[in-house]
């Protein structure tokens, strides 16, 4: 079977359209909200969807997925076999493109073939681990490849002289990470993002998409220019920190956004 993220990539560019990639935090709010925003994503112009694993030392991440972690541990009890269960049952809804966004001691705990043969087994689609550098992606690459997941990989603007190694062999799409620093909206970009994109353009082989500070419609239509698709993260997790379990109409409305700036772009 091909791949889900190969498969929608391909639907995307014969209809000329950018990819909406979103994350939210499993658990936060409950596993029940996790799930609602899934599908409410879906329905509201989203193309992928990140489900994030909380963890005690988010290193990637910004304060406020770093809070939806604490929160999701601390007053839901949050964990990967929860997060495994909550997929079982999102796939008897949905068949879109469905990633893990994890950090490497994660699986490395659950046992990393016993991980990928349950995501192979759950329809888990990629994985995406943020504190693992591309030179150890041998770590996990014969057990992705083996389970048909695609191991996702990112790129920074500080990857000067890597950037075309990283990008030539990305699986899936690659990640690229619009700025310096940690997850999070951001009111201004200081990126290069005409050398950063022609860096990755020349060797990518998948889809690029860009993500860290996005926010709603207009940076969405602004960044869209450059790659494949945007990611966005923050500003969805913003939505269940503020409004909890009520936050679903809320991303919804954040996501049709987003889709509307991104079909504004070309």
């Amino acid at each position: 079977m091909a791949n889900r993220i190969d498969a929608k990539f391909e639907e995307l560019k014969k209809a000329g359209k950018k990819a909406l990639v979103t994350y939210i935090l499993a658990g936060d709010a409950g596993y029940e909200t996790t799930e609602e925003a899934v599908l409410a994503m879906e329905q509201s112009g989203v193309d992928i969807i990140e489900i994030g694993v909380p963890f005690s030392d988010p290193i990637a991440e910004g304060k406020v997925i770093q809070e939806a972690s604490l929160r999701s541990l601390r007053d839901n009890h949050t964990t990967l076999a929860g997060v495994f269960e909550m997929v079982a049952r999102l796939r008897k809804k949905t068949d879109m493109p469905l990633l893990l966004m994890l950090y490497a001691n994660t699986i490395f705990r659950t046992g990393t073939d016993f991980f990928f043969d349950k995501c192979a087994e759950l329809g888990i689609d990629g994985v995406i681990v943020p504190d693992l550098p591309f030179e150890e992606h041998d770590e996990f690459r014969e057990a992705a490849a083996r389970n048909n997941v695609h191991n996702i990989s990112l790129v920074t603007p500080t990857s000067h002289g890597r950037i075309g190694k990283i990008a030539a062999e990305a699986s899936g799409f690659l990640y690229c990470v619009s700025s310096v620093g940690v997850t999070g909206m951001r009111d201004s970009f200081s990126t290069d993002f005409d050398a950063f994109f022609d860096e990755v353009k020349a060797s990518a082989k998948v889809p690029y998409c860009v993500g860290f500070g996005i926010r709603d419609g207009e940076t969405a239509r602004k960044m869209a220019a450059y790659c494949d698709g945007v990611i966005v993260g923050s500003a969805i997790v913003n939505k269940v920190a503020e409004f909890g379990t009520k936050a679903v109409p809320e991303i919804a409305a954040l996501c049709k956004e987003l889709r509307a700036g991104l079909d504004a772009a070309h």
